[in-house]
């Protein structure tokens, strides 16, 4: 699945902000998918001394994401193709790897 990576304006808020509000949004995306076209929210990075939010999203296409974003009361000002650059996964003691799901495929 693709990666999208969309901004928007984000007014200096009080406590909370854009992160109280990270459920609403996952669900809005969920809510937007269609059917073999699931949306999903990743995560947000917010600057606010830039009054700016990125927000990273799973999705077939970037209108799907923007459909998704509307539905949660956001306006995006773009959207753009993005790959995430995770770290790789350290190895337990021993050598074995660590425990957990593998990280998402980078590959689109």
């Amino acid at each position: 699945m693709r990666e999208f990576l969309a901004e928007t304006y984000a007014p200096r808020e009080g406590p909370g902000g854009a992160g109280a509000r990270a459920g609403d949004i996952a669900r809005a995306a969920a809510q937007a998918s269609g059917p073999g076209a699931p949306v999903c929210f990743l995560g947000a990075v917010a600057v606010p001394g830039e009054e700016t939010c990125f927000w990273l999203y799973q999705a077939p296409t970037a209108e799907a994401v923007r459909a998704a974003m509307a539905a949660a009361g956001l306006r995006p000002e773009r959207i753009t193709p993005a790959v995430t650059i995770r770290p790789p996964r350290p190895a337990r003691p021993g050598g074995a790897p660590a425990a957990g799901p593998p990280p998402p495929s980078a590959t689109h």
